[in-house]
């Protein structure tokens, strides 16, 4: 790997530690029940179909900004789906291979650790709970963003709403994501680390993916996350959970991580230590979890960690299970994910899944 590539994979190892400080930050939100979706315009669909095709209930609509019509961005959202279909996230491995190495892997992870759910409603430290994602409203200009780390990030155009929100909020101090789901041109534009700057905005690095393609990016190359994926994709969304389903894998973080990655991942940021998860690495929560013992909002999450896993995308804390904030989570159902510790996962052979090295495509 290219010295400055080696120098990035080391700052977003280190940013992506020091975002995690608040270790129980679920716990300390408030849990209101109902209220306006965290994604600002219209709120992002939920999948139109499983892997195996079947179709799905809608789910309720959210709120809108004031004065601000959603209908032209619902209507191009029902024609991009957030989870490309036919893509790696919505491989089912409930009956995929247990991994050779998967009992070293857990136990680096930590088998007594906890699940948590690195989302919920309400704040914390200033800023929400979580992942948050910006719809961008039809005709959103494009706007110039500036890298440290340009030779490994996609020059745009980068179509970014000025009001854009920022992890952790805009005085965060953590990760900075930006995520913006674009229903118009179905694509979403990431960046890491991300500040305003005159009329665009500066970042770590960044990302432009074409939903409609299964196109990785280059081999070694960053995102806006350490594994080089996208992140929109294996984010839990409300949306999804009012509709009762999460048909897709979901993006997990470790506390240390190997100094390789496996497909589908693109990119690594960790040491040379075999015993460590490497980035892309499959994870699957056991089938003799009951989901039943878990209230309607966990309940979906588990189902999805035994069909469709979580996939190891970003150093951070053990266990920790990205999604999107919105002000409909209620928090003391998500706790109850507190319940499933490490061991009762187990990592998979996933490279059966394969098409194409170069390809999200997944066979199913």
């Amino acid at each position: 790997m290219r010295v400055l590539a080696a120098v990035a994979a080391t700052a977003v190892l280190l940013t992506a530690t020091a975002c995690n400080d608040g270790q129980n930050r679920v716990a300390a939100a408030p849990a209101p029940t109902t209220g306006p979706s965290a994604t600002g315009g219209a709120a992002l669909p939920p999948a139109a179909a499983s892997a195996a095709g079947s179709a799905r209930p809608t789910a309720a609509s959210s709120a809108t900004g004031a004065g601000r019509s959603a209908a032209p961005a619902r209507a191009a959202a029902a024609a991009c789906d957030p989870v490309p279909a036919g893509s790696y996230w919505r491989a089912e491995v409930s009956r995929l291979p247990r991994h050779a190495r998967s009992a070293t892997y857990v136990a680096s992870i930590g088998t007594g650790a906890s699940l948590t759910a690195d989302f919920g409603s309400g704040q914390w430290d200033g800023g929400p709970i979580g992942i948050p994602v910006t719809v961008a409203p039809a005709g959103t200009p494009s706007v110039p963003v500036r890298f440290d780390y340009a030779d490994e990030s996609d020059r745009g155009p980068y179509r970014i709403p000025r009001n854009a929100k920022i992890e952790g909020g805009p005085s965060g101090s953590g990760d900075r994501h930006i995520i913006v789901y674009d229903p118009a041109a179905c694509r979403a534009y990431e960046l890491f680390d991300a500040h305003p700057a005159g009329n665009g905005w500066q970042a770590g690095s960044g990302a432009v993916y074409d939903l409609h393609s299964q196109r990785l990016r280059p081999d070694g190359w960053t995102s806006a996350d350490a594994a080089g994926l996208p992140i929109l994709p294996g984010l839990v969304r409300y949306e999804e959970v009012a509709a009762g389903h999460v048909d897709h894998a979901v993006r997990i973080t470790v506390p240390r991580s190997q100094a390789a990655h496996l497909w589908p991942a693109r990119h690594h940021a960790g040491r040379p230590d075999s015993a460590l998860p490497p980035m892309g690495l499959r994870l699957r929560l056991r089938a003799g979890v009951d989901p039943n013992r878990f209230p309607p909002q966990a309940r979906a999450v588990v189902r999805a960690l035994q069909t469709y896993g979580a996939i190891v995308a970003d150093n951070g804390s053990a266990w920790y299970v990205s999604g999107a904030p919105d002000q409909r989570w209620n928090n003391d159902q998500l706790q109850t994910l507190k319940r499933l510790k490490g061991s009762d996962f187990e990592a998979v052979d996933a490279t059966g899944l394969m098409v194409n090295r170069n390809s999200a495509a997944a066979r199913s």
